[in-house]
Parts: C-alpha cells; sequence; structure tokens
C-alpha cells in the first residue's frame, strides 16, 4: 500500500473521531492527512468507499492485535477477561467511539451497513473459532449454534461497550451475568460420565421436539 494511501485510511478514521460521522469530507479527511483532497478520488473513488476501506482495514488490525490472545483462550471465562480487556482497550484508543457512528450512520446507509456487518464478522469469525474450540465435545454443542452464538457474544461485548459509556456500573453487572453463564457451562461440562450421558439424552430429546 503506497505511503498516500495509508494517510488517507488513518486520516479518516481521525476525521470521523474529531468531526463525527457527519462531518466527515474529502476536504476534513484530506486535512487529517495532510494531503490533497483530490487523492481521495484518485485512491478510493469516494468518501463512501474510503470510509469502508478505513473501517476494514482497521478492524483487521485491531482483530489482528488480539488473535495471540484469543488463541490462548482455554476457557469461557478466560474468553470474557479477554473481552473485558479489549473493552478497556478500545475505549482508550477512542475505537469505541468510532464505532458507535457507525453504526448511527449504517441505520440508513446500506452500502455502509454492509461494509461495517462485514468489519464486525471479522470479529464474529475469531470468536466462533474459539468457542468451536472450546466447546468440541460439550452437551452445549449438541444443541447450540455455535456460528450464531459468535454472533450474540460479538453483539454483546458491541453493546456492552456503548452501554459503558453512560453507565460503567451497568456494563460490568452485564460481564457479570456473562460470567455466570460461563461457569454455568464449566459446571456441565465437569460433570461425571453418567450425568453427562442423562443431561445428553435430555438435550436430544429436546432437540427433536423443538
Amino acid at each position: 500500500m503506497s505511503d498516500t494511501k495509508q494517510k488517507l485510511l488513518d486520516g479518516t478514521l481521525t476525521a470521523v473521531t474529531e468531526h463525527g460521522i457527519k462531518g466527515v469530507s474529502a476536504r476534513t479527511i484530506a486535512a487529517a492527512a495532510g494531503v490533497n483532497q483530490a487523492l481521495v478520488f484518485y485512491h478510493f473513488g469516494s468518501v463512501d468507499d474510503l470510509l469502508t476501506a478505513a473501517c476494514t482495514m482497521h478492524t483487521r488490525a485491531r482483530v489482528a492485535a488480539y488473535s495471540a490472545e484469543f488463541a490462548r483462550v482455554t476457557s469461557l471465562r478466560q474468553l470474557l477477561d479477554v473481552g473485558r480487556k479489549l473493552q478497556v482497550a478500545e475505549r482508550e484508543l477512542g475505537n469505541v467511539s468510532i464505532l458507535a457512528q457507525l453504526l448511527a450512520a449504517a441505520q440508513g446507509d446500506p452500502k455502509l451497513g454492509a461494509s461495517v456487518a462485514a468489519a464486525l464478522q471479522l470479529w464474529v469469525d475469531e470468536i466462533e473459532s474459539v468457542l468451536r474450540r472450546l466447546l468440541t465435545g460439550s452437551p452445549f454443542a449438541e444443541v447450540a449454534d455455535l456460528g450464531g452464538l459468535a454472533k450474540a457474544v460479538s453483539a454483546a461485548f458491541v453493546g456492552i461497550e456503548l452501554y459503558a459509556g453512560v453507565d460503567a456500573e451497568g456494563s460490568q453487572h452485564a460481564m457479570g451475568a456473562l460470567e455466570q453463564l460461563a461457569v454455568l457451562v464449566e459446571v456441565v461440562d465437569d460433570l461425571g460420565p453418567i450425568s453427562r450421558r442423562a443431561l445428553n439424552a435430555k438435550i436430544n430429546r429436546a432437540v427433536r421436539t423443538r
């Protein structure tokens, strides 16, 4: 990637932070990047396409920054610990504010919505990989849609991040509730073979009658 394109990508995120999503334009992006605004259109075609590229680039970099920690996770509670760490770091970096503005703007912009959804899917894919590894052999794997569960966990993290901005204590309570569910999964996984067979039988009956 050329130095100018990288400056424009970084400048886009700076412009969102400084001016809000509604204040993002070729002029504000170029000013933040320190380049001529004509280069926005030369390299990316439009401000929307540049915003899409910046969103994807930024999310990919943030996911990569945590991939090693996700790989070391050995329990659902550890996954939540990574989520807590991620929440604090992303808020300090100003990324939660950027995400909130992108999500709000995407509600009325299908093209931006598709790009934001694709960026969030990068987190979903990472979390789904962890869940599949952790829940292999667990009774929960018999009934859980792990792809859907990964989306639910990702959505919960996003919601809790945004909620923390208006109610920090409430967001901690929410994380605590998720940790209680993680403990429940661990308790079930620690059941003896007879209890697990009985639980699996009940799960299978429940699945057949859904």
